[in-house]
């Protein structure tokens, strides 16, 4: 019998071996991320919550009474209440809808966009791909906050301004980082063989490229949700942003601050914690992802 017959042998001997004496077949290695299940845990308990704001809170968030204003935490107001009497809990629950939501439909757009032009140009040669990095240099060459600034400016105040300008500037390192993983893989024998056997240029780019170098930009783009999160909350906070009275946790820090003096910190710290915690979790899953991919390769 040749050697190489004699390996799974000894080898299934030994496990059949152990199923003997202890009783159970070899475990398999387990491939949970903790980072992964610890960001998902964190992420999804405030996306829930925030989704299902009217069964935690009976209030309108831009509901004012004057005679109920800086009242502290009790029963009827978990947090308390602002300066115009508004609940704290209830506005901080209906800023998170926009505020998140904005923050990951201004990535998920970017990371489509930026993906299928990063493909292009690292998988053709020409015009084209010429053409898409020229443009990915204008942008990058001016500074990313001012930019966004200066868009929000000519576009006006409100969420669909803010998630036009983040995307008109935030595809850029998407492109980037798929146009790189595309200049390596395009040599790949596999993409070889496809070319080989008569496929065309788009549905090999469509169904073997593309899927191959998207995990990459979907690990950076849990850091860019913390970006885009940043940026909106900053906006609003300097009144470029969400126009009130519609709740949202840049407004809810900028009208805080002038208590801040007298003691009075849940206005400011309250929304602070809150994006401190999401961005720890999108923190947590992006670092996890990232070993995953590295494991894998």
């Amino acid at each position: 019998m040749p050697e190489s017959k004699k390996i799974p042998v000894a080898q299934a001997s030994k496990d059949y071996a152990r199923i003997r004496l202890t009783g159970s077949k070899p475990r398999k290695r387990s491939h949970v991320n903790a980072e992964i299940v610890i960001g998902c845990v964190m992420l999804g308990v405030i996306a829930l919550m925030i989704v299902f704001a009217p069964l935690l809170t009976s209030y309108d968030p831009t509901h004012q009474s004057l005679r109920e204003a800086m009242l502290g935490s009790s029963p009827a107001h978990l947090l308390g209440t602002d300066q115009y009497g508004r609940d704290i809990w209830a506005r901080l629950l209906y800023g998170g809808r926009i505020d998140l939501f904005v923050a990951i439909m201004a990535v998920f757009t970017p990371l489509v966009i930026g993906t299928i032009l990063g493909a292009v140009a690292g998988y053709f040669d020409g015009v084209v791909p010429t053409v898409i990095m020229r443009l990915a240099d204008l942008v990058s060459s001016f500074p990313f906050y001012v930019l966004v600034i200066v868009l929000v400016f000519v576009l006006g105040n409100g969420g669909t301004s803010i998630f036009i300008a983040i995307s008109a500037v935030s595809w850029v390192p998407y492109t980037r980082i798929s146009r790189g993983e595309t200049l390596i893989l395009r040599d790949r024998e596999f993409i070889a063989s496809c070319k080989a056997s008569g496929f065309s240029d788009g549905w090999v780019l469509f169904r073997h490229v593309i899927p191959n170098i998207a995990s990459q930009g979907i690990v950076y783009a849990m850091s860019d949700i913390v970006v885009n999160l940043g940026i909106i909350v900053t906006l609003s906070y300097f009144g470029l942003g969400i126009v009130p009275p519609t709740p949202d946790w840049g407004q809810m820090m900028n009208d805080g601050q002038q208590f801040l003096a007298a003691g009075v910190y849940s206005l400011t710290v309250i929304p602070t914690i809150v994006i401190i915690l999401i961005s720890l979790a999108l923190s947590f899953i992006g670092d996890g992802l990232a070993n995953v991919l590295k494991v894998r390769r």
